[in-house]
């Protein structure tokens, strides 16, 4: 009699890190997802205009690029980034009253890696994090993968509350506040003069850092420009400035940046090294010659004068759109708006109603670290023509009759 050995066992892998078990995907991509279908309007992602990218000038400075200098844009670069791209980007900075050196800048791939980078270079699991509310995702998501504990400072329509975020500080022993001042993605909201140097204040007296992005600064339609709180001389220390050409290039490029002081900055270029070693020679190359080549100025004018006509034909429309005694955002510049509908009405709730009407928007709640506002929701203005506008809005309008109905 022959025994035969019992059939082997497949053990199981090891979990996943709590960290991705816990933190969730973008809302915003999961929508983009179901609303592929080309039929759909759809007013939930961030996506710039791609009719507006220079194709024409970008494609050139590529040409040139691969042409001129092939072994040096094919080839692995510093973790610092390109010294020609760090040039141009401390000298448009220090065009816009903010002295800064090439060595002040680091080079990411995408400002998004720049929020990644800080968190590892600040936080430990359980430190304290101040934002905004409402509050761009991928911040709350960068964070939340960090371990940080993420709070949000009260405000109101002008956005955060400098007072406020005194009292967290004092109370919260926070590590940073993150903040988007400018046509702040989701509301759009523009923090004034006056507040940001109140942060500003806060953060030198209590000993904070501040975490400033500013995607969409140079997208502005109409007003003055308000300085950065990065300029205001007592925090300068503990300022963290990104800036990005995603939403003034070509958001395919992947070019972001940060400025921070020497500590901090060296610390994220050792993350970095970690992550990706650099970010892509080629498109660092091609974008140093693209700023050196063409008037990037002038080209952004244009953009933000298309996009200031599909803003006010959104505003135009909303009153007709939206359900009475709602309320919205006027924004100064940027790609969004916000707006915020009856208490009876749960955003989430409606939004796949919504959608059979062949329109999207994102709802309001999953921007907040703390207790959401059901009944809010972004809206993206910059993708669609506003004939495309109108009708997204009389879809809307419909579906967001039905829904209640």
């Amino acid at each position: 009699m022959t025994v035969t050995d019992p059939a082997p066992t497949s053990a199981p892998v090891p979990s996943l890190a709590a960290r991705a078990r816990t933190i969730g995907g973008s809302p915003v991509r999961d929508i983009l997802a179901v609303t592929a279908r080309p039929e759909v309007i759809n007013f939930a992602g961030g996506l710039p205009a791609p009719e507006l990218f220079d194709q024409e000038g970008i494609a050139a400075a590529f040409r040139d690029v691969l042409a001129e200098a092939p072994a040096q844009a094919l080839q692995y670069s510093t973790t610092e980034g390109e010294p020609a791209l760090r040039t141009a980007l401390a000298a448009r900075t220090s065009a816009r009253g903010l002295p800064t050196d090439a060595d002040d800048i680091l080079v990411t791939t995408g400002s998004q890696q720049a929020l990644s980078l800080l968190a590892t270079a600040l936080l430990e699991p359980g430190d304290t994090v101040l934002v905004e509310s409402p509050c761009y995702l991928a911040a709350l998501q960068a964070f939340g993968f960090a371990g940080a504990r993420i709070v949000a400072v009260p405000g109101d329509a002008e956005g955060l509350d400098p007072a406020k975020l005194e009292e967290l500080v004092v109370r919260e022993r926070p590590k940073l506040l993150y903040t988007v001042p400018t046509f702040q993605n989701p509301t759009g909201r523009t923090l004034s003069a006056e507040r940001r140097a109140a942060v500003a204040s806060v953060a030198a007296r209590r000993g904070l850092w501040i975490v400033e992005d500013d995607p969409y600064g140079e997208l502005r339609f109409e007003g003055e420009r308000v300085p950065w709180i990065a300029s205001h001389e007592e925090a300068r220390d503990r300022v963290v400035l990104l800036g990005s050409f995603s939403k003034v290039m070509a958001p395919g490029l992947r070019l972001g940046w940060l400025r921070a002081p020497g500590a901090l900055r060296r610390a994220c270029a050792v993350a970095k090294q970690a992550a990706d070693l650099h970010t892509p020679t080629v498109n660092q190359l091609a974008a140093a010659r693209y700023l050196a080549d063409r008037d990037l100025d002038a080209h952004v004018g244009r953009v933000a004068r298309v996009y200031r006509e599909r803003r006010d034909a959104m505003l135009a429309g909303l009153k007709e759109a939206l359900p009475e005694g709602s309320d919205w955002t006027r924004p100064e510049g940027g790609m969004f708006l916000w707006a915020r509908l009856p208490e009876s009405y749960d955003t989430t709730a409606l939004l796949p109603r919504v959608v059979r009407h062949d329109v999207a928007y994102v709802p309001g709640a999953p921007f907040y670290a703390g207790e959401p506002d059901r009944s809010s929701l972004r809206l993206c203005f910059v993708t669609q023509t506003p004939e495309e506008i109108e009708e997204g809005l009389r879809r809307l309008g419909e579906g967001l009759g039905e829904g209640l109905g």
